[in-house]
């Protein structure tokens, strides 16, 4: 299928949905999963990408677990299955897959090598731990729950980062989101947004937390930082 890829990691293949622009060579942005996996939210925003001009890419970082997954953000069965996925995801073995996701459209004609990373929840974690483990050309991170753990790695950020983050997020706390906005604060190439009275996933367009002005604010953002950073 002209919509999905195998990218071959180090530790096993596995798939990813892809989105292409009209015109090549293009910047990539690889786009990480919330915990329903590579659902129809996250290939509409690879669609979206791809009509902005950027090759867009999303793995499925859940391969090891069960290949695949595919679950509603309106089902209650499937957010509780998404869930134990998440509790059981392996965070080190994610981040390398990331890169070898990276790695791989890199290496495609069609891609200029000028490579982001952008997520929501578990990807905007994950985009934390890739951009801090690993050589990206910069990173949007949506809404990402436990990031405060992970700010002992912050040394190691050295590419251009954007964050979203709602002040009302029920998943990340007011103590953590201002761990995280204080460590963010001693890297310049760190940027911080916080939007008051948002919860968490404001910008999911299918999300009972959706609202229509702070999404179009904060994607608006992003989309003005990828051209700067990628282009």
């Amino acid at each position: 299928m002209k919509n999905r890829i195998t990218v071959e990691g180090r530790n096993g293949a596995f798939g990813a949905y892809i989105a292409r622009p009209e015109t090549s060579p293009a910047p990539a942005v690889v786009v990480l999963q919330e915990l329903f996996g590579v659902n129809a939210d996250i290939r509409e925003k690879c669609n979206e990408l791809a009509e902005q001009g950027f090759i867009a890419i999303a793995p499925d970082l859940f391969w090891r677990q069960e290949p695949g997954v595919d679950l509603s953000v309106t089902s209650e069965p499937d957010w509780q299955h998404g869930l134990r996925l998440y509790q059981a995801y392996d965070r080190d073995a994610g981040a390398r897959d990331i890169k070898d996701t990276a790695d791989t459209v890199a290496r495609m004609r069609e891609c200029t090598g000028k490579i982001a990373v952008l997520g929501y929840c578990l990807g905007a974690l994950m985009t934390f731990l890739t951009a801090v483990r690993y050589h990206v050309d910069a990173a949007v991170a949506y809404h990402g729950s436990d990031t405060e753990k992970y700010l002992g790695e912050i040394a190691g950020l050295h590419a251009p980062l954007l964050m979203h983050l709602g002040e009302e997020d029920e998943f990340i706390s007011k103590p953590a989101q201002a761990e995280i906005k204080a460590a963010l604060a001693r890297k310049p190439n760190a940027t911080v947004y916080s939007y008051p009275r948002q919860c968490h996933a404001f910008t999911r367009l299918n999300g009972a937390h959706y609202n229509a002005a702070a999404a179009a604010l904060a994607n608006g953002r992003t989309s003005e930082f990828l051209n700067q950073q990628l282009r």
